[in-house]
């Protein structure tokens, strides 16, 4: 054995965890002499630096390999914060100037999993990866939320009037802590502090959802009844909420307003969702693919019912509806359907 045919052995062992929105696992040669091998890195579970090292044995059976300033990430008893703004992004890299890849509304737990600066690497609880500022996150108590903010922008304020003073907006998809109905409005309180009150047709019992009257087929319509009341938000690379918003991120939001919690890309939403063929019914994901890019599928729009769709598309700098028929780039770049619904 030499040196290059381990470096080949670790790029292959390295392979299945390459998709770094999901994982971590950076590994290089720290030393090298015949017979010894030392490594340094990062991998994101102890069962990674496990298979590291079965992979090396399996295939270097008189090696001897020494792991231990190969660190592991997640930790047996993980720091978890909370997001105490009303939004926060997440980046590739430890800067606001890097790449936006997600966003993180108000109560959203992460687990933090190393800090550099100002800035935490941390992983949502569907296991998304990336940099968040620190300063907005809270390792404090939170409310314990009860209900979800089902309308794309809700307005905290100060009594339960429409004339009170606004405290801050509550952005769709926010789980907040309610109580106490009054004449139409909730008290509400969120992670941060923040307390006031909303009307309670903007909010919706985190049990209720997904419970729509005629099951599959109440979920669809009130999927898509969602849907339209975003008409109109501009699109946004990363983006989640009625401030902006990507395809992907768009599609994750109506399935969470009924109960469904999707993968938050949209070539993961494909690959986790159960395969379906035209005609495509109310609530279905259609996904599409351009030529040169990273990934085969690069973007998702739902169906409102065959060949009508809605979607954020850049092309129309935001969540409009089109049909797929009648606009050529999405005829010629459509590549499959899939569904979260059973039936």
């Amino acid at each position: 054995m030499n040196k290059p045919e381990i470096e080949a052995a670790l790029q292959e062992i390295a392979r299945p965890y390459a998709d770094r929105r999901v994982n971590v696992f950076d590994v290089q040669i720290a030393q090298y002499e015949p017979g010894n091998l030392a490594l340094r890195g990062t991998v994101l579970e102890e069962s990674n630096r496990s298979a590291l090292a079965a992979g090396l044995s399996e295939r270097f059976p008189d090696l001897r390999v020494d792991l231990e300033a190969v660190k592991v990430a997640r930790k047996p008893d993980p720091v978890v914060k909370t997001v105490a703004t009303n939004l926060t992004s997440v980046h590739d890299e430890p800067s606001f100037l890097a790449e936006q890849i997600t966003q993180m509304v108000n109560g959203t737990p992460v687990e933090i999993l190393w800090e550099d600066g100002d800035w935490s690497f941390v992983r949502q609880m569907d296991g998304y990866l990336g940099w968040t500022y620190t300063a907005y996150l809270t390792g404090g108590p939170v409310p314990h939320p009860s209900h979800m903010v089902i309308s794309p922008v809700g307005l905290l304020r100060g009594a339960p009037s429409d004339d009170s003073p606004i405290i801050t907006r509550v952005l769709g998809g926010t789980a907040v802590r309610a109580a106490g109905e009054t004449s139409g409005w909730l008290s509400v309180e969120m992670a941060g502090g923040w307390k006031g009150f909303m009307p309670a047709a903007d909010l919706r019992k985190l049990s209720a959802l997904g419970c729509e009257p005629g099951g599959d087929e109440g979920k669809r319509a009130a999927l898509t009844a969602f849907a339209k009341t975003m008409i109109g938000v501009p699109y946004l690379w990363g983006g989640c909420t009625a401030n902006g918003i990507d395809c992907s991120g768009f599609a994750q939001l109506m399935h969470r307003w009924v109960g469904i919690t999707l993968p938050r890309d949209a070539d993961m939403q494909c690959a986790a969702g159960r395969a379906v063929e035209p005609p495509f019914r109310p609530g279905d994901l259609l996904f599409f693919g351009e030529q040169g890019e990273r990934r085969r599928i690069t973007h998702v729009a739902i169906s409102l019912g065959g060949w009508d769709i809605i979607h954020s598309s850049r092309a129309r700098n935001g969540v409009q509806i089109d049909n797929v028929q009648e606009v050529p780039g999405l005829r010629k770049s459509f590549l499959c359907g899939a569904t979260y619904f059973e039936n």
